[in-house]
């Protein structure tokens, strides 16, 4: 077998829409998003492909080195993506990352594809050497999805009547939700995300600016921007990929007016009308997890109707042990200290 780096974007994308048509973090855009980010820490390699000796792509993954205070290490984040799960596969792109790792000096490798949790996987990542990552679930490997291929009033009989109470309350009111592409509006998403960011104190995502304007170029991005008597009170960016779209990011001014419900139905009410199969509330909290940071946000979410998705969790390889066990304890004690 051999990897080698792909330079064909339509080869790329039909092998995750064969293979893994979730995994929004290895498409070609989301590439492209890294490369052009502004954020230091982070930094695109390169798309790669595993090919077999008939010259067969056989798994593809992008790398990503992340340089943070805690540690550095190389991320394929929701990657890789393979045809097969096995050994073989597994243990060659295994090798393949330590070598890369010791050129970029990096202490540990993290692969978080989005694969079934089974105990075949479990073991498969046991064999080949890996942990489970001391963070909590992210990116969408614990997550809150809706089925769409019901009728728009089948999915509001289905919801908490309290949900459905406030959608059809903001619309009596005269909530208005624009939806918009352009860049003036990014920026009044950012504006309102800062504060949001202030008033919640969560650390802000980096690039958003340009995972729009990415995604939006090709129709995979939408701002919804929620106004109640011509102020702006909510907003969020949601993308289409593949099957699904995706809630991403949000921000809104703490008001008792129930924009973001109507938000949230409207971006509903448009994955519909692309076809899609799933909207993908992404993260949420485990039920077990009292003191969750996202308790409220899982509230809400779930308001909508649903089922819970889960994934294999983030695995790590560690490559300096020393390096990596201060790495581990500030994961696992960040993540006991804000409850998650």
């Amino acid at each position: 077998m051999q990897i080698r780096e792909i330079d064909n974007k339509n080869k790329w994308e039909n092998f995750i829409a064969k293979y893994s048509p979730q995994s929004l973090f290895q498409s070609w855009n989301w590439g492209e998003t890294i490369r052009k980010s502004n954020d230091k820490k982070v930094s695109f390699k390169n798309y790669f492909g595993l090919f077999d000796s008939a010259n067969n792509l056989k798994g593809i993954f992008q790398i990503v080195k992340v340089e943070a205070t805690r540690g550095t290490y190389l991320h394929l984040r929701h990657g890789p993506i393979l045809s097969l799960w096995n050994l073989n596969n597994l243990r060659f792109i295994k090798n393949y990352l330590i070598k890369l790792a010791e050129t970029e000096n990096a202490a540990f490798i993290r692969l978080s594809p989005l694969i079934e949790l089974s105990k075949y996987h479990i073991s498969l990542f046991k064999k080949s050497g890996f942990i489970n990552s001391p963070i909590h679930s992210m990116d969408g490997e614990y997550c809150w999805v809706l089925d769409l291929d019901k009728s728009d009033d089948e999915l509001l009989k289905e919801m908490r009547k309290t949900t459905r109470y406030l959608i059809r309350w903001a619309l009596k009111n005269k909530v208005e939700i624009k939806i918009s592409q352009d860049s003036f509006a990014i920026g009044e998403f950012l504006k309102l995300y800062d504060l949001t960011s202030k008033r919640q104190h969560f650390i802000k995502h980096q690039g958003i600016k340009e995972e729009f304007e990415i995604f939006a170029k090709e129709n995979q991005a939408l701002l919804f921007l929620g106004f109640h008597q011509n102020k702006l009170l909510s907003s969020a960016i949601v993308l289409f990929y593949q099957n699904q779209a995706i809630y991403h990011h949000s921000a809104s001014i703490k008001e008792k007016i129930p924009v973001n419900y109507l938000l949230q139905w409207q971006a509903i009410l448009e994955a519909k009308m692309r076809k899609l199969k799933i909207y993908n509330f992404w993260g949420i909290a485990p039920s077990d997890k009292g003191r969750h940071p996202w308790k409220n946000l899982t509230l809400f979410k779930k308001g909508f109707g649903g089922r819970t998705v889960e994934y294999l969790h983030s695995q790590d390889l560690p490559v300096k042990k020393i390096p990596y066990i201060k790495t581990y304890c500030i994961e696992y004690f960040r993540k006991l200290w804000k409850g998650y």
